[in-house]
């Protein structure tokens, strides 16, 4: 059972996008960051364990030649092996700066030329894996950037080409040291998810057809991949084969948002029907196949909700926002 905690006041409100909410813990100085995207600006939070809000930052999308202020499609924390890095993505391009939104340590701008006048530019899903930060874009190209241990020497070192219409979320988890294994996800608005094996140089290691609605929000865990789609379906399927374990209609209305607590394998999913569920993911030692226990089901009424994170590993906690919703909401485990 979860109860409702003392929610984060925002400054603004949260925009009607999914995955509209990032969430890092900084376990040393005892503090959770958060971070919300509302048009051209986002809001970043600090938050004592209690929730009582420390500091807030307002970050803007670098400006172009246009004549509007670009719209933020997302923000993210990066955590990689030795930094941690705040990623923006707008209709002008990526932002990547400090953990703590101080200092832009790297703009790339988007490179328009092959998209017809009518088509939006923008970038959109971000995930690190290595030493690399992965970003999703309109063209259906994933950007992989070399990041360095420290300083502002970031390189574009590859394109990955696998999509045909616009990523939608990326995900990834540690390889664990093991050869040929699968450790990334993209998915885009054709419901298409393309698995990659992460490394100097990335490969396709397979592609899920998607099912005619897109597919917002994917996350991975020991090799499964979960993926959210806009029928209010959650799927899961063998990150390596393709093969689908699991099936589930878990929301009435289009997903916006999955989250994985790691260290327990549950897995959090929000929808536009107002409801967040927690789902219990396991591995069948008969069969090798993932199974699945409904844990949890947070009704946040009169709610359009677009972002729902973990707010730690364990998955003891987490915290919800909603569109034109001037706050936070969190919850943890009674």
């Amino acid at each position: 059972m979860f109860r409702r905690e003392r929610s984060l006041p925002l400054r603004g409100s949260a925009a009607a996008l999914c995955n509209n909410l990032s969430v890092l813990q900084v376990p040393a100085r005892n503090l959770t960051h958060f971070g919300v995207v509302h048009g051209p600006s986002a809001q970043l939070l600090s938050a004592a364990p209690e929730g009582v809000p420390l500091a807030q930052r307002k970050l803007h999308a670098k400006e172009g030649a246009g004549v509007s202020p670009p719209l933020i499609t997302q923000v993210h924390w990066c955590v990689l092996p030795f930094r941690v890095l705040l990623v923006l993505t707008s209709h002008r391009g990526i932002q990547m700066y400090e953990s703590d939104g101080s200092v832009m340590v790297y703009w790339h701008a988007l490179d328009s030329g092959d998209a017809s006048p009518v088509q939006a530019v923008f970038a959109r899903g971000i995930a690190s894996s290595g030493r690399f930060i992965c970003v999703g874009t309109w063209s259906g190209r994933v950007l992989v950037f070399d990041i360095p241990a420290k300083g502002p020497n970031i390189v574009l070192s590859e394109e990955l080409a696998g999509h045909q219409t616009s990523v939608t979320d990326i995900a990834t988890e540690p390889a664990q040291g093991q050869d040929c294994v699968a450790d990334m996800v993209t998915a885009d608005d054709s419901g298409l998810l393309c698995v990659w094996r992460s490394g100097p140089e990335f490969k396709l290691m397979t592609q899920i057809p998607g099912f005619g609605v897109p597919c917002p929000s994917v996350q991975l865990w020991h090799g499964t991949v979960a993926a959210g789609y806009g029928d209010g379906q959650v799927r899961l399927y063998e990150a390596s084969t393709g093969t689908l374990h699991v099936q589930i209609s878990a929301h009435a209305r289009a997903i916006c948002a999955l989250d994985l607590a790691p260290e327990v394998g549950k897995l959090l999913s929000a929808a536009e029907d107002t409801f967040v569920h927690i789902w219990k993911l396991s591995r069948s030692p008969e069969s090798g196949h993932t199974e699945v226990e409904h844990c949890h089901g947070e009704c946040v009424p009169d709610t359009q909700v677009c972002g729902a994170r973990f707010c730690d590993p364990s998955g003891s906690s987490f915290a919800v926002t909603g569109y034109d919703l001037a706050e936070i909401l969190r919850f943890s485990s009674v």
